[in-house]
């Protein structure tokens, strides 16, 4: 695949970090102060809503029908996500990808992430690969609504087809098909236009 590729946009969870233990400490936290059982790692699906969606849904999903909502956003807000950054883990060949692409397309992020994003990429030296951080706090509807995508595309002032999608789910993949942008699935079974077990695989398409 060879194209006139201007942009290259990241996911974040999942894409540029593994923050499985990250999400699962925040939330394991969220239901400890209101009393929910534990979080069970054998429940697939929602092992996968926490991984994969912006925190609104995720709460929505975890005290589904919960008249203590205001109180739960309100304390998951004030949760220090920065204390769980030590429990994340940048993913192999991000950062050799990153200086090999940058200077020949734009890179940007469009993530579920809401509030931790800035201070995330700092603490792991990463600020200043992005040109457009595109988070779940800066739209009125997140991923798998296409906004943040078009969004993206928009700050660009590019073609949807002159862009490119690295995301892991299908949350990723709906996005990016909504907004028509073409998508690279990073080591996932979701339809797309490649897949990629490797950061640096990604050059090979460029």
């Amino acid at each position: 695949m060879k194209r006139n590729i201007k942009t290259v946009i990241y996911d974040c969870d999942g894409v540029m970090f593994d923050s499985f233990e990250a999400n699962f400490a925040f939330y394991s936290q969220v239901m400890e102060r209101f009393g929910k059982p534990p979080l069970d790692r054998s429940d697939a699906n929602t092992m996968r809503v926490l991984h994969t969606y912006c925190n609104k849904d995720v709460l929505n999903h975890l005290f589904a029908a919960d008249d203590r909502m205001d109180q739960v956003r309100a304390f998951s807000a004030a949760v220090d996500y920065r204390k769980l950054f030590p429990l994340m883990l940048m993913e192999e060949g991000l950062r050799e990808t990153l200086d090999a692409l940058q200077g020949r397309v734009q890179l940007a992020i469009c993530t579920n992430r809401a509030s931790s994003m800035e201070a995330l990429l700092e603490t792991f030296g990463l600020d200043g690969y992005f040109s457009c951080v595109m988070t779940a706090g800066l739209v009125t509807n997140p991923k798998p609504h296409p906004e943040p995508l078009l969004k993206v595309l928009e700050h660009y002032g590019i073609a949807s087809d002159e862009a490119l999608f690295v995301g892991d789910s299908e949350v990723d993949r709906e996005a990016a098909d909504a907004a028509g942008v073409p998508f690279v699935a990073y080591r996932g079974e979701m339809r797309a236009i490649a897949r990629i077990d490797r950061h640096l695989d990604l050059l090979s398409l460029l």
